[in-house]
């Protein structure tokens, strides 16, 4: 893990493995190297060794990064964010209006993120520093960001993963840095000539109609790359969309007929690995890949949040 070197995306933008969880192409921080450096997303404070050695290897100083942009304040994305401005003199950190009181004061983020991993927490996420409110840029819809002479980013806001989620649209590569709004790609399957993207349904304000609002509306900007925040790069965003617009569709399906029958959310985890498993089958797959973990390990996620969604339905 140590010697990996930063995944060279472009001329201009790099990705380094944040190794979550101790796995490999699970989250990542992109570097766009503009005027005023850029980071995207920075992962848990776990992570933060490995940006920083990754800046190093890229030739940056953490004094040359200006800003940090969370696309979303769950903590496997923005986790890192306190730990790492401390060592970056000159940034700023780029936040959602509805995330940034939780980075200026994390106790509520930290408290719930608890509940969910339990004694594994410290491990996996510990520390989480607060971030001063004057080093908060705040950018909703709309809004825009120059960070270079030719490269002026544009938020856009995509609920449907979480309430306080924008993406970043880069107009020099014509991507956009989705974090999980519309997914998660698969990078393990790559080699195999499979492609994979899955929705993000974790709690606990999964929207399966802003979801798919969000996905309609990157279809419809004929973008030429999506950035996923779990992990690395398309360059085929038609089909990344499509399939998880199809994958929601059974998601939901899934999730209904599983709230209807009083499963809990690892009943419905093993009923939606079992389909994706299927589905892998039939494109020769083996049932001892290495993505099977991370699938399994996103169902389990992903049940909770459907389930929890259902919840809040019934409760209307």
């Amino acid at each position: 893990m140590e010697d990996k070197q930063p995944i060279r995306l472009t001329e201009r933008m790099h990705l380094i493995d944040g190794f979550d969880l101790g796995l490999p192409e699970r989250t990542g921080t992109y570097v766009i190297d503009e005027k005023e450096l850029t980071l995207v997303d920075t992962g848990p404070s776990p992570s933060v060794k490995y940006v920083k050695k990754g800046l190093a290897d890229l030739g940056f100083a953490l004094e040359d990064v200006k800003y940090i942009i969370v696309t979303h304040v769950h903590l496997d994305h923005s986790g890192g964010v306190g730990l790492l401005l401390q060592d970056c003199p000159n940034a700023k950190v780029v936040v959602h209006p509805k995330g940034a009181r939780h980075l200026a004061d994390p106790s509520r983020l930290t408290a719930g993120a608890r509940m969910v991993y339990g004694e594994q927490f410290d491990r996996l996420f510990d520390p989480i520093v607060a971030i001063p409110e004057e080093r908060l840029l705040i950018k909703t819809e709309g809004d825009r960001l120059e960070i270079g002479p030719g490269c002026t980013l544009e938020f856009w806001d995509t609920p449907g993963h979480a309430n306080h989620h924008f993406s970043i649209y880069d107009p020099v590569s014509n991507g956009i840095f989705a974090g999980d709004t519309v997914g998660i790609r698969y990078d393990q399957l790559v080699g195999e000539g499979i492609e994979l993207y899955l929705p993000s349904t974790s709690p606990n304000q999964f929207d399966p109609e802003a979801m798919q609002q969000a996905i309609e509306r990157m279809s419809k900007a004929k973008l030429d790359a999506i950035y996923y925040g779990h992990f690395s790069k398309t360059d085929h965003p038609e089909l990344a969309l499509r399939q998880s617009e199809e994958w929601l569709g059974v998601f939901v399906e899934e999730g209904k007929a599983a709230f209807a029958a009083q499963w809990e959310p690892a009943q419905l985890a093993d009923r939606l690995f079992d389909r994706i498993q299927a589905y892998l089958r039939t494109l020769g797959v083996p049932d001892d890949h290495e993505v099977y973990p991370y699938i399994r390990m996103d169902m389990q996620v992903s049940a909770m949040g459907i389930v929890d969604m259902l919840s809040k339905q019934q409760q209307r």
